[in-house]
C-alpha cells in the first residue's frame, strides 16, 4: 500500500511527458463525425420525453420528427443551433404551446451529443 503513491506519481509524470507537459486545449479540436447510434442514445435520454420513443411526437408536447418539414428543410448546422437555443412558447412558430428549452432541458448535452442527435434524426426521417 505504501508503494502506491510513488507509482501514481511516476505514472502522472509519464502521462504529462506524453504531451510535453503542456495542457491540452480542446476548444479548437474538431468534433468527431456524427454517430446516429450514439445520437439515438442521447435522444432517448433527453428528447424522448416530448417527442416520444419513436420520435413521432407526443400531443401537446413535441412534434413528430420523423416526417417534420422543419427537420427536412434545415441544414445539420441549423438543427444543431435550434437544439442549442430551443423555442420559446412566445415564438409564433411554436405550435405546441409549450417551451422547448435549450438543449431539450438537458444542460449536460455536449456539442457532440447534439451532432449525434441530428445524425439520428436524419436516419429516421421519412
Amino acid at each position: 500500500m505504501k508503494h502506491i503513491f510513488p507509482i501514481f506519481l511516476m505514472l502522472s509524470l509519464l502521462l504529462a511527458a506524453c504531451n510535453g507537459g503542456a495542457p491540452t486545449d480542446t476548444s479548437s479540436q474538431t468534433s468527431l463525425p456524427a454517430d446516429s447510434v450514439a445520437g439515438e442514445a442521447a435522444y432517448a435520454k433527453t428528447c424522448v420525453a416530448c417527442h416520444g420513443p419513436e420520435a413521432k411526437g407526443i400531443s401537446g408536447l413535441g412534434q413528430d420528427l420523423t416526417t417534420s418539414e422543419f427537420v427536412a428543410s434545415k441544414s445539420d448546422a441549423d438543427l444543431k443551433a435550434f437544439i442549442l437555443t430551443g423555442r420559446r412558447v412566445t415564438d409564433p412558430l411554436n405550435t405546441t404551446g409549450v417551451d422547448m428549452p435549450p438543449k431539450g432541458g438537458n444542460p449536460a448535452l455536449t456539442n457532440q451529443d447534439i451532432e449525434n442527435i441530428v445524425a439520428f434524426l436524419r436516419s429516421i426521417h421519412q
